[in-house]
């Protein structure tokens, strides 16, 4: 599927970005915050972006990195958010904001958010918290695959970025690394 659109920028407007790319404008939804970080009208920008395709609808959603995109994954998991809810949600807090929010349990940061009730943000809380990425430093970290390995099995990223950095104390290659951080979640299950 699409990974993402190299264009230029020929408007911002809210939570719209229009991106011209080989003679096709792109209409693009995307959270407010992402839409005000991107570069000027004129520039030429990168946008990582998710087709939502239904029945009735077919839609292209926008974010300025991949962090974003997979918090907006993240959030469509929480029963009652949806793509729309998910972009406001995401347009109304930072990212560094959103994680430690969501770590901290700080459920009346989350309820400022616009459009967010209480229960949604218990919802949040009990789904979301420790699986967001810490930061993009840690996303595009030295043992980002490893990292992404241990996620994919089902372990806390916060959990198997610890374990994975005590492992290459010891480790003589990242498949014995990959195997001790392994055995170490294994035992704090």
């Amino acid at each position: 599927m699409f990974n993402s659109i190299r264009g230029i920028i020929s408007e911002k407007q809210g939570d719209i970005l229009r991106l011209e790319t080989a003679g096709i404008e792109w209409d693009i939804a995307m959270p407010a915050t992402d839409v005000e970080s991107m570069p000027q009208v004129g520039t030429e920008c990168r946008v990582f972006i998710w087709l939502y395709h239904k029945e009735d609808a077919v839609r292209l959603f926008g974010f300025a990195s991949e962090t974003r995109r997979e918090t907006f994954f993240e959030l469509l998991k929480v029963e009652g958010i949806g793509p729309r809810s998910a972009l406001k949600i995401m347009g109304g807090i930072s990212q560094s904001d959103l994680e430690q929010a969501l770590e901290n349990e700080d459920l009346h940061r989350l309820e400022r958010i616009p459009g967010l009730g209480k229960k949604t943000a218990q919802k949040m809380i009990l789904a979301l918290k420790g699986k967001l990425v810490q930061s993009s430093e840690a996303h595009s970290g030295k043992y980002h695959e490893l990292t992404e390995a241990l996620v994919a099995m089902g372990f806390d990223r916060k959990a198997a970025e610890d374990a994975l950095t005590q492992a290459a104390s010891t480790a003589g290659s990242e498949q014995e690394m990959l195997k001790l951080a392994i055995v170490s979640l294994s035992g704090r299950k």
